[in-house]
């Protein structure tokens, strides 16, 4: 396998490996084009967004700056809202369902890096997928780290860091983010 395919398939892989820093890279000019548009340029931002992500929803709204590592593994439902400032390190897949609000400064990190430091400083790295379900509101400056999934009809409170998978019908808060109330299921 190529380093590519081997981040592709979720094994680990050396992102110093040209194949793979080539498509860094154009995730990067992605990203860069975005950042400068205006946002009454509704449809070049769409058209951005579109070329990113790996599958997109109808009515995204995201707000500048948006950075993201390789955009294939970037997946939202419809009505998809990042605010300010946001971060997905996506080397494995970071999957949103509907109606999800992420709120400034946030973070979602699929990414991993071996703990054994000799191995760790040959450029490999892998990484654990993340998953949001719908109806959830993230709150501000929250980080997401790799392996988790969050339910449906979940408030991440701002400043956590969700190190666990969060129940859906939940409030969540703390680092370790921790569920501290018990939500109402969403009525249609």
């Amino acid at each position: 396998m190529t380093e590519l395919e081997k981040l592709m398939a979720g094994e680990m892989y050396d992102y110093t490996d040209p194949e793979v820093q080539k498509t860094h890279v154009r995730a990067v000019q992605l990203c860069d084009a975005y950042n400068a548009t205006e946002r009454t340029e509704l449809a070049r931002r769409e058209e951005i967004l579109r070329a990113l992500f790996g599958s997109l929803g109808k009515n995204p709204l995201i707000e500048k700056n948006i950075r993201i590592d390789y955009g294939f593994n970037m997946h939202a439902g419809d009505n998809f809202f990042v605010n300010y400032d946001c971060v997905f390190l996506d080397v494995a897949p970071i999957t949103f369902g509907d109606n999800v609000f992420i709120a400034p400064q946030c973070g979602f990190y699929s990414v991993n890096h071996p703990l054994e430091a000799a191995l760790r400083n040959t450029g490999v790295e892998y990484g654990k997928p993340i998953a949001v379900g719908s109806d959830v509101w993230i709150g501000g400056h929250v980080t997401v780290c790799p392996g988790v999934t969050i339910g449906d009809n979940v408030v991440i409170g701002a400043g956590s860091v969700v190190v666990h998978d969060i129940p859906s019908n939940s409030l969540a808060v703390g680092n370790p983010a921790r569920v501290v109330k018990t939500l109402p299921p969403r009525r249609a």
